[in-house]
């Protein structure tokens, strides 16, 4: 079970700098997310499972810390799914709003960036969704809740290599996306390392606006690859699938965890069904903790949460336990913040409902990934789980 569960329940609180008051009871914590732009339905998961949390916590009487109970509150800012506007949100809550932490950005677009501000301001930060690994690299105030790409771009490879019996393999990827041309780079090299050079035989990028792939689908399908490889988000994926089928592509296709949203299958329809791709948890099927989560969410909003939704869950469950451990809400936010990163920084292990893991020095979880195939109900259904 999560940690909140044994003890009490997170709070939010608001503190200001410099020896400011805290605020009655309350503590604060920030999320810049996506509420609008290209992954709205991510910020959208983002939030209604932090809400969810929050509402638990805070009927319960808060967090308890040292013997105190304090509400949480809980700051969300839209970081519409830019880069720039991650940046300017996360340091708008960092200074404004004198957050003790931040939880995001998701996307790795918008994570890397952000998490240079947080590192910068020292203010500790947890990215749920994002596996590029520049997002925490060198950064000792920031983390994830998700595994990374030099990871997962090997489990896919093999997964793939295994399912479908391939040697060949074509790339599709957003070019400026970190998290997309990040994965795709990852998944050549290992993809050539096991099968020589020249196995990948088409490596095709697209822009972050476009709509038709026909250009670039058509070299692909030419080069005759044994499947195609898509690091992509969701509303990407469900316009690349089709239009490859109607240009002729019969084969499969392996897919990344940016596949796990909701609303893929509301978009990608029969098109994505008897796909695969590795993800962080299956909800389908799921057990204890994590099927406690998936039916309260389901309850509530009325679709079952996405792995960025369990994510967040459990980054906000890794900040409540962070806070719960420093003994104490301490009136100088610095101070907090301080304590807050060297608590997560010493995690040895934490049971999250997307497994168990500890971090790094990175400040990169150690846990597994899970492979997902969309069955003919349009559900996520678990396959196989590939463990470090």
């Amino acid at each position: 079970m999560l940690k909140y569960v044994r003890i009490s329940a997170l709070c939010a609180a608001a503190l200001f700098v410099s020896g400011g008051a805290l605020a009655a009871g309350t503590i604060k914590i920030g999320f810049p997310i996506p509420l609008t732009g290209e992954i709205p339905k991510v910020g959208e998961s983002s939030k209604y499972a932090a809400e969810l949390f929050r509402e638990e916590v805070n009927a319960k009487g808060g967090l308890e810390v040292g013997g105190k109970k304090y509400r949480l509150e809980f700051i969300y800012e839209n970081n519409e799914s830019k880069p720039d506007a991650a940046v300017n949100v996360t340091l708008k809550l960092i200074d404004r709003d004198k957050v003790l932490a931040i939880i995001g950005p998701q996307s790795s677009r918008q994570a890397v960036p952000a998490g240079a501000v947080a590192n910068d301001n020292e203010t500790p930060m947890i990215t749920p969704w994002s596996t590029n690994p520049e997002a925490t690299r060198n950064r000792p105030w920031v983390f994830r809740a998700a595994f990374l790409d030099d990871f997962q771009a090997p489990v896919a490879a093999n997964f793939a290599a295994e399912q479908f019996s391939a040697k060949k393999a074509a790339v599709l990827f957003e070019i400026s996306n970190d998290y997309s041309k990040g994965l795709a780079d990852n998944f050549r090299a290992e993809w050539e390392k096991k099968n020589g050079k020249g196995s990948v035989t088409a490596f095709e990028s697209h822009g972050p606006k476009d709509q038709d792939f026909s250009a670039q689908l058509t070299k692909i399908i030419a080069s005759k690859p044994d499947f195609i490889f898509l690091p992509e988000n969701y509303s990407f994926v469900a316009l690349i699938v089709p239009q490859a089928r109607d240009l002729g592509y019969k084969g499969p296709f392996m897919g990344s965890d940016a596949w796990g949203s909701a609303e893929l299958m509301k978009l990608c329809k029969d098109a994505c069904k008897g796909l695969f791709f590795s993800t962080h948890y299956a909800a389908a099927g799921a057990q204890g903790a994590t099927k406690e989560f998936i039916d309260k969410y389901n309850k509530k909003y009325g679709y079952v949460p996405d792995d960025v939704a369990a994510l967040t869950w459990d980054a906000v469950a890794l900040i409540a336990e962070a806070i719960q451990k420093v003994g104490s809400v301490d009136k100088n936010t610095r101070k907090m913040r301080k304590a807050i990163r060297d608590n997560l920084a010493s995690v040895k292990e934490f049971k999250g409902i997307t497994g168990n893991m500890r971090f790094d020095e990175q400040g990169d979880p150690i846990k597994c990934a899970v492979i997902v195939e969309i069955d003919q109900k349009g559900e996520f259904t678990f396959k196989k789980s590939v463990c470090p």
